[in-house]
């Protein structure tokens, strides 16, 4: 079919295709929150068939041919649609660089393995999830060789490149190396520290779920969470799925420690707001999608860590923490609350661990991805080589694989190449959450107040509404005056944990 206006015919199609990952992106949170076991099959063949239905159309046989010609005239666009096209033109890579049976093998072999993972985990039963977990690490690296080719990468790259566009593992290791650097002896100073302080004191429990899931509604409705767009549920990992109109965010309880579920509901909670936030003219289209997993991360860990940790929201929150769970006494007040909401400690979870040793966690992952997809590290190794790394940069060991190699649903659900996105996201956090308190005056005093607006009227503008139309550092660049790095982080480590 000739078009006169191939730039219009894109549009057209690419929306179609945003219906149909729509739709599976709400299929997909379902079978992570409600669905009965019974349906995972019949559900990994719909998400299957969604997915091949979105390839063939991003895959047409003319697809090139109309690509090319709206190139040719881009200097008519205006800069959103000619950063539509770019968006456009990278999408059209990726995903013809795939045959339409790796695609869907792909969907069938992850969602197989993603409900096997959640048995296997309960039982910290690795063995259990080998077949499974084989099955999708041989089809990963058929994905990338694929996109490697098409893309002029080496195959990690390639897969970096779906969750952060232009991320190079030469970019990952310079920024890593500058965080090993120094954050090895900055634990110890911030530990020794603590030793020289009295311990906070535990916060008595238990805490029901129905009291922790209230509190934490109440809270994330101030931050600005809409509940006419958007859900809080319960999955055996929490994430952020669904749509921009319809915000799927889950968490976990535990009525042992009801601030692994706070923390993680304000974690997804960012994550959420970043969705509710693009810019709206564009929902359709590949530009008005998040610009990567970089900008996402940082979104969650500005309002878990940046935000959510600092004194000034404790002591707003505290009262309703007091109120939620019939509490009070010593343990109770803001200032023994925020003492062990920055308390400082190795430990073997990844989502519930403090800011100076999160990193440390992120580092191990991607080593061992790298090793996994290199061959270079045998999957059935997998539980020592973890042990050992948790040994050498945390100083603990897992008693079990369910709290060591099980404990992410990433690899299992195909997520491989995502893992470094979670350290530069925190230290994208840090750069905006500065350049927010230095853009705002009273920001930290209108968190004080539970007052989230500015904070997020300034997010909105600097980063939400900007969806792709520029990458993650041109992004950056606008908002913080720098790109990614790691002084901003650095400085806010030591003012939090060692000058406060």
């Amino acid at each position: 079919m000739i078009t006169n206006d191939p730039y219009a015919e894109l549009e057209r199609r690419f929306a179609r295709m945003s219906a149909v990952n729509r739709a599976g992106a709400i299929l997909n949170w379902d079978r992570s929150t409600m669905m009965p076991d019974g349906a995972s099959e019949d559900r990994a063949d719909q998400l299957a068939t969604l997915g091949v239905i979105a390839h063939e159309i991003i895959s047409a046989a003319d697809m090139p041919d109309l690509l090319s010609r709206a190139e040719e005239g881009k200097g008519a666009l205006d800069p959103w649609r000619a950063a539509n096209l770019r968006e456009m033109r990278r999408s059209w890579v990726h995903e013809s660089a795939l045959p339409a049976d790796l695609v869907e093998a792909r969907s069938r072999a992850c969602n197989a393995c993603e409900h096997a993972w959640r048995t296997a985990k309960t039982n910290a039963d690795f063995k259990s999830l080998l077949p499974t977990l084989t099955e999708v690490l041989t089809i990963m690296r058929r994905v990338g060789e694929a996109k490697a080719a098409a893309l002029g990468t080496s195959l990690y790259d390639a897969l970096l490149d779906e969750f952060e566009p232009g991320g190079r593992a030469a970019r990952v290791d310079v920024l890593f190396g500058e965080l090993r650097a120094f954050l090895p002896e900055l634990l110890g100073r911030v530990l020794e520290r603590q030793r020289s302080a009295p311990a906070p004191l535990d916060l008595d429990g238990p805490f029901p779920v129905d009291a922790q899931r209230r509190l934490g509604e109440e809270l994330i409705r101030i931050i600005g969470f809409d509940f006419h767009h958007g859900r809080l549920d319960v999955s055996a990992h929490p994430f952020t799925g669904g749509t921009a109109d319809d915000v799927r965010i889950t968490t976990r309880y535990d009525e042992a420690d009801f601030a692994r579920a706070l923390m993680g509901t304000l974690h997804e909670t960012g994550h959420g707001l970043y969705e509710a936030g693009l810019p709206r003219d564009w929902r359709r289209q590949p530009v008005g999608n998040a610009r990567g997993m970089v900008l996402h991360e940082s979104q969650s860990l500005l309002m878990e860590m940046q935000a959510c940790r600092g004194r000034s929201f404790i002591d707003f929150a505290a009262p309703r923490m007091r109120a939620a769970f019939g509490k009070d006494g010593p343990a109770w007040t803001e200032d023994n609350i925020h003492r062990l909401y920055t308390r400082v400690a190795p430990g073997f979870i990844r989502v519930d661990a403090d800011e100076v040793t999160y990193p440390l966690h992120v580092m191990l992952r991607y080593r061992l991805e790298r090793a996994m997809l290199a061959g270079d590290l045998a999957l059935a190794d997998l539980p020592g080589a973890w042990n050992d790394g948790m040994r050498e940069l945390l100083g603990v060991v897992p008693p079990d694989d369910a709290l060591g190699c099980l404990q992410d649903i990433h690899w299992p659900d195909g997520g491989w190449g995502y893992f470094p996105t979670y350290t530069m996201g925190a230290l994208a956090a840090a750069q905006l959450f500065a350049a927010a308190r230095r853009a705002v005056p009273g920001l930290l005093e209108a968190i004080g107040r539970g007052d989230f607006a500015p904070l997020l009227g300034w997010l909105r503008a600097n980063v939400h509404s900007k969806g792709s139309i520029a990458g993650t550092d041109e992004i950056l660049t606008a908002a913080t005056g720098s790109g990614l790095g790691v002084a901003a982080f650095k400085a806010h480590l030591e003012s939090r944990y060692l000058s406060a």
